[in-house]
């Protein structure tokens, strides 16, 4: 049966949040260039969201957006506007405006089925049958996704690389790239590893960037789970 010529259907996407909280151009500049070379293999070509819910209409939208997107970053959409007229700038810039969650939060997995996938949380759960398993190094660039599977990596993650996986993802080795478990929004998902270096750590759309983790469990064999909606973290040792 041939294919229609396009179709529109709801997908995973690894998106980051940058939040600008003030009006200052220099200093946006400044922050950015030093929040990037701190991070400069997570932050390369990455589509990010922008929410502007602490500026008003004084801010310059245009030089922001020149700003942001002379630091490689690609910006896909803007939320948290408030303010009619820098809302119609940014229209006129050729970016949405997006609509946050009631929790004004935009998770870092970005679906939109994931509301509806969280209410059949048990459907969800007894779809996770298999097992992907991969023995050779994740490089940088490398992305593995596990559809309807734990993920289990023998070897270790380069930054820069990442993993997603619907189930669990357990690692036994370092991992310096992104890690994002429960991706289709399975929040008893959990993420294992034995030399935790990650560049980003996800359950189910919670995520923690590299200076989020708590710095006691940098380099340790850990794991990582969602309790009352909050990231938790643990030692296996």
């Amino acid at each position: 049966m041939q294919k229609t010529p396009i179709e529109i259907k709801g997908s995973n996407f690894t998106l980051l949040v940058l939040y600008i909280n003030n009006h200052d151009i220099d200093l946006i500049n400044q922050s950015l260039h030093k929040k990037i070379q701190e991070y400069p293999y997570f932050f390369k070509n990455a589509p990010i969201i922008v929410n502007i819910s602490a500026l008003c209409n004084k801010a310059n939208w245009k030089r922001i957006q020149e700003i942001i997107v002379s630091h490689g970053l690609s910006v896909v959409g803007v939320s948290g506007c408030k303010d009619n007229i820098l809302k119609k700038n940014i229209i006129d810039s050729g970016l949405p405006i997006l609509s946050e969650s009631k929790n004004n939060n935009i998770n870092v997995i970005y679906n939109p089925c994931i509301a509806s996938l969280k209410k059949n949380q048990k459907s969800i759960t007894q779809k996770i049958e298999k097992t992907h398993i991969v023995d050779i190094p994740v490089r940088s660039g490398q992305k593995i996704y596990a559809k309807d599977a734990d993920l289990i990596i023998i070897n270790n993650v380069s930054a820069g690389a990442e993993l997603v996986a619907d189930g669990n993802i357990h690692i036994y080795g370092i991992v310096r790239g992104r890690v994002l478990a429960g991706a289709n929004g399975d929040i008893t998902r959990k993420i294992f590893c034995t030399g935790l270096f990650a560049e980003l750590v996800s359950i189910s759309g919670e995520y923690w960037l590299s200076d989020q983790i708590p710095s006691e469990f940098i380099g340790k064999p850990v794991q990582i789970y969602l309790k009352n909606k909050f990231l938790t973290i643990n030692s296996l040792s």
